[in-house]
């Protein structure tokens, strides 16, 4: 697989993404549902929008881990939020976790009126190899 990062400015690099990713030669590719804060009883979390970032971004990485993907190779990252003030005011989950994998991924956030049930955040993403 031959990955090539599209980043006409320097801006979005403080912000952990990339304006786009181009992929040629994938063996494979793996489109992942939206991962909430839901565990492993299919209990959706009440917590705080911290804990549920830090809990929907662990199902996803179990997901991708599962099918046998690498974190690195996530090329594109949704991010859903019903509060994005809340979202941004614990950004720093996020960007650790994407720089600890070592990703450069193209992102979008949106704001969206309503999750399931009690679920504040919610990331989809798309794997290659």
């Amino acid at each position: 697989m031959e990955k090539r990062v599209i980043n006409p400015w320097e801006w979005q690099d403080a912000r952990n993404y990339v304006q786009a990713v181009e992929v040629k030669n994938v063996q494979s590719t793996l489109y992942v549902s939206g991962q909430t804060a839901i565990d492993d009883d299919g209990v959706s979390s009440e917590a705080d929008m911290r804990i549920q970032i830090e809990k929907a971004l662990g199902n996803l990485e179990k997901v991708i881990l599962q099918a046998d993907f690498e974190m690195q190779n996530i090329v594109r990252l949704n991010v859903y939020t019903t509060e994005h003030s809340e979202l941004f005011k614990n950004f720093d989950v996020l960007q650790n976790w994407i720089s600890k994998h070592q990703m450069q991924q193209a992102t979008t956030v949106m704001e969206v009126k309503t999750l399931f049930e009690t679920l504040k955040v919610e990331f989809e993403a798309t794997v290659v190899k």
